[in-house]
């Protein structure tokens, strides 16, 4: 994988600038009122941020020992800045703080077994479609036997959107493939890297924001191609 904005060559990665951004977009208070059922607390407007405090070193080993891994760079980066996070985007409720992270076939069975009763039979999706990434890639190209074996990051309430990392896919700086799954895509989004993620989800939101100043009342997918 290739530098990516907001990344030294050392791993460093720029979450605190990134969610900062993010933190005063969502709190604009021409706007947030129309994307969510509910304000933000007084709390979090003082505050100016979304997240909380980071993890501790401590803490994080905690987390890799619980679940038996070593996590990728950019997520434990993530938890070291925050501990979890409000609102990414109106269709992601809360990425998930430490202590509630786990994998997914713990945390919803049912998601996989719905992913993978579905794919019984299909053709296994070949490597030159598989690694294929960002615009050219569509959604149909997922292997739902990696699903069982995903880390669960998120929550939503009465929806499917939901961030996963995936483990059985690595880059060569140690990243997880990160997954954007869906009942409304025919499959996943797939970035090589939780921050790849999380930066085209803030693309997404934040070109959302834009249309809405521009065309009120504008839908707008962004990013996710359902192509």
């Amino acid at each position: 994988m290739g530098n990516t904005p907001g990344r030294d060559v050392g791993c460093r990665y720029a979450w605190r600038d990134l969610l900062q951004r993010w933190s005063d977009e969502w709190l604009d208070p021409v706007l947030h009122e129309q994307e969510r059922a509910e304000p933000f607390p007084d709390a979090v407007r003082r505050a100016r941020w979304l997240g909380t405090t980071g993890v501790t070193s401590g803490e994080l080993g905690a987390l890799e020992k619980r679940l038996g891994v070593s996590l990728p760079p950019s997520y434990r980066q993530f938890l070291l800045t925050s501990n979890g996070w409000r609102s990414t985007t109106p269709d992601i409720h809360r990425v998930l703080p430490a202590h509630e992270v786990g994998w997914t076939r713990d945390l919803d069975p049912e998601l996989v077994t719905g992913w993978t009763e579905g794919y019984q039979g299909a053709e296994r999706v070949g490597d030159e479609e598989y690694f294929l990434y960002g615009k050219a890639q569509s959604p149909t190209t997922l292997r739902p036997e990696y699903l069982p074996h995903t880390l669960k990051i998120s929550h939503t309430p009465n929806a499917t959107d939901v961030y996963l990392l995936n483990p059985c896919v690595l880059t060569p700086d140690g990243e997880w493939e990160a997954w954007y799954l869906a009942h409304w895509l025919p499959g996943a989004v797939r970035y090589p890297s939780f921050w790849d993620l999380m930066n085209d989800e803030y693309e997404d939101f934040h070109g959302e924001r834009r249309a809405q100043q521009v065309h009120p009342g504008t839908d707008r997918t962004g990013g996710r191609s359902t192509a």
